[in-house]
C-alpha cells in the first residue's frame, strides 16, 4: 500500500506540474543538484540458512549434532526475525522504509535527443534483512543487518520526448550496514569475532525527469541495489551449557563458529525528487 501510494504521489506531482515546453538535449546539458525521498524495501531471501563451523577450520559445512547424533537445528530456518523460541511460530517480516538523501550530477547532450551523465548521491535508509535459525532446545538465533546509508556513482543514459528525458542508469554503490545478533540461547555465551560494516555492490535503474521551467525539474525512478556484505561471524562458547551441548560437544570443546549463508542485501526503491539544473 504505502509502494502504491508513492507511485500515486510521483503521479500527481508530474500531472499537476506547471506546462512546460519541448526541449531539445541540450536543454538538459549542464550540472544539477537536487533531493528525493522514497521508498525502500528488500527482497525475498526465504531459503537463507545458517552455516556452522564446528571443528574451526574456517569451512563452514558442519552439521551441529545433539549427544544423540541428531540435527540440532533440524526445527528449521525463516527469513526475518522469530516471534518465539519455537519454529512453529514463524518469524515477523523484515523492515522495510522511507528514505531520503541528496545528489548532484552532470548531463552531456550527444545528440539532439539523446543524453549521457554522470550522479553522485547519498542516500540515508531504514531497512532491515534478517535471517533466524531454530534449535531443538527450543531457541532461536537471529541475525539481523539494518542498511544505514548508501553512497552511489552512476553512469545514466537518456532520449529527450516532449519536456521529459527518460532514462536508465547503473553504477557502483557501497553501503554502510549495522550488524546484530540476539538468541534466546541463555546457557552458551556468544561473541562476535568478525563485524565489518562496509558493503561494496552495484545500483541499476530507469526513471523520468520531467522539465517543469525555471531550472527545476521533477524525478520518478526505480533504483535496484545489490551490496555484498562482509561476513558477521559469532562465536558460540560455553558459556553455563554442560558439555554435552552440542555447541560444544567433544573432540572440540571450544565452541563453533556460526554466519549467515548469504551474503547479499538486495534493495528495491522507488523515489520522487526535484533537481534544479544550472
Amino acid at each position: 500500500m504505502k509502494i502504491h501510494a508513492l507511485g500515486a504521489a510521483a503521479a500527481l506531482m508530474l500531472a499537476g506540474a506547471a506546462p512546460a515546453y519541448a526541449q531539445s538535449a541540450a536543454d538538459w546539458s549542464g550540472p544539477y543538484v537536487g533531493g528525493f525521498v522514497g521508498y525502500g524495501f528488500g527482497s525475498d531471501d526465504g531459503d537463507e540458512t545458517l552455516l556452522f563451523d564446528k571443528d574451526l577450520d574456517g569451512a563452514y559445512d558442519d552439521q551441529i549434532l545433539t549427544p544423540t547424533g541428531t540435527n540440532a537445528f533440524s526445527p528449521g530456518f525463516c527469513s526475518g526475525k522469530a516471534n518465539t523460541a519455537l519454529a512453529a511460530d514463524g518469524c515477523e517480516d523484515d523492515d522495510d522504509g522511507f528514505s531520503g538523501g541528496v545528489r548532484a550530477g552532470y548531463d552531456w547532450a550527444v545528440s539532439d535527443a539523446f543524453v549521457l551523465g554522470v550522479v553522485g548521491e547519498v542516500d540515508f535508509t531504514d531497512v532491515s534483512d534478517s535471517v533466524t535459525g531454530f534449535s531443538t532446545t527450543p531457541a532461536n538465533y537471529v541475525f539481523t543487518r539494518d542498511l544505514e546509508h548508501i553512497a552511489a556513482i552512476r553512469a545514466r543514459a537518456g532520449f529527450v520526448t516532449g519536456p521529459m528525458l527518460i532514462y536508465a542508469t547503473g553504477g557502483y554503490a557501497m553501503g554502510k550496514v549495522e550488524n546484530s545478533f540476539t538468541t534466546t540461547n541463555g546457557a552458551n555465551s556468544f561473541t562476535a569475532t568478525s563485524d565489518e560494516d562496509k558493503a561494496d555492490g552495484y545500483q541499476l535503474g530507469a526513471g523520468v525527469e520531467y522539465g517543469w521551467g525555471g531550472g527545476w525539474t521533477l524525478v520518478g525512478e526505480y533504483i535496484y541495489t545489490s551490496l555484498d556484505v562482509d561476513d558477521y561471524n559469532i562465536r558460540v562458547g560455553p558459556g553455563t551449557a554442560p558439555a554435552t551441548n552440542p555447541f560444544i560437544l567433544a573432540p572440540n570443546t571450544t565452541g563453533t563458529d556460526m554466519i549467515r549463508s548469504s551474503d547479499s542485501f538486495d534493495v528495491h526503491a522507488l523515489r520522487v525528487g526535484l533537481n534544479y539544473r544550472f
